[in-house]
């Protein structure tokens, strides 16, 4: 089976995706469309595709699945749209900024019997994977400790930061849903701390851009993020799983990987700048994995209940910032 696809933005990440379907044997890019004609023309003459509205992708008897790359603010109803007509969904992350929301989009989603898939790339990171397999093949042993380092560069723009739902909902959300991928046990508690360390303006926004998370869960296992705006080194990503038999490691990535060693030391090239360029492989498989489970009906993950559950540990981690205390999932969850 060919999975037919529409596309549903052309921006940054949506020519992300349509590189991925392109390059998928099983997939093929239909239409595209855009608020911006001139945005969706370009990718649609890259892939052989048509430009058509969101009505008539909807409609469509030759579209099979969606992929949506809109604004946060439309994802939700997007979902819901095209669940009831019919047609597979992979939206990125998030659902939405507000559980309720999301808890509504996902009963429609089960009452449609729709698949659905959230975009949390880094599941698919080639590295990141390996040390999951590490853990799933019992190499370190029951998992212990996750520690998770993810620094930008640095800072999106403020006209961003302002619709973006903050940094543990838009940057950290990541990282909650890596740190579920590797515990092995949902998470009871988050403890965080945030603070504006790199731009005041940032803070004149209403959010931060450094903050720290220990998550636990019921048996005592933590997982330890670092997030930062900021890193002029480069796009800091490192992983460690720590377990009763040892630890697994993914450390940061470069576009070369070597080393040059001259009497003045050692010396290797900066890493990736640029979450686009650092996760390019992860990009693909992710699209690879949606087009198997609409191909031949595999289950789709992340699901829309990992979006939820991710979006849940930000909101924690907001109130607990906001309380200084450590807050319960299930609290969050129960509000």
């Amino acid at each position: 089976m060919t999975v037919r696809f529409g596309l549903l933005g052309a921006g940054r990440i949506g020519r992300v995706h349509a590189r991925a379907i392109g390059a998928d044997p099983r997939a093929r890019l239909v239409a595209v469309a855009d608020a911006m004609p001139e945005a969706a023309a370009e990718v649609a003459k890259a892939y052989g595709a048509e430009v058509r509205r969101i009505e008539a992708i909807e409609a469509a008897g030759d579209i099979d699945a969606v992929v949506i790359c809109t604004p946060t603010t439309t994802h939700a109803d997007l979902i819901e749209r095209f669940a009831r007509a019919g047609k597979a969904v992979f939206c990125e992350k998030p659902i939405d900024l507000s559980l309720p929301r999301v808890r509504d989009c996902l009963k429609v989603v089960e009452g449609a019997k729709a698949k659905l898939m959230v975009g949390f790339n880094r599941r698919f990171d080639p590295h990141f994977r390996a040390v999951r397999q590490a853990i799933d093949e019992g190499r370190i042993g029951k998992v212990e400790m996750v520690t998770i380092t993810s620094r930008d560069p640095g800072p999106p723009p403020l006209s961003y930061i302002a619709t973006s739902g903050g940094i543990f909902r838009d940057m950290t959300i990541h990282d909650f849903d890596m740190a579920r991928f590797l515990l092995g046990e949902e998470v009871e508690t988050v403890q965080a701390s945030a603070s504006v360390l790199v731009d005041p303006a940032i803070g004149k926004a209403g959010d931060y851009d450094s903050v720290s998370v220990i998550l636990t869960t019921p048996s005592g296992r933590q997982a330890v993020i670092s997030n930062s705006r900021r890193a002029s080194y480069g796009y800091d990503q490192r992983i460690e799983v720590h377990g009763e038999k040892g630890a697994v490691t993914a450390e940061n990535q470069r576009p070369v990987s070597i080393e040059v060693a001259t009497a003045g030391g050692y010396t290797r090239p900066p890493l990736h700048d640029f979450f686009m360029t650092r996760y390019v492989d992860a990009y693909a498989a992710e699209i690879a994995a949606f087009v198997a489970g609409v191909a031949d009906g595999a289950p789709l993950t992340p699901s829309g209940a990992d979006g939820l559950a991710a979006l849940a540990l930000a909101e924690a981690a907001l109130a607990s910032v906001e309380s200084g205390r450590a807050v319960r999932v299930a609290d969050i969850l129960a509000r």
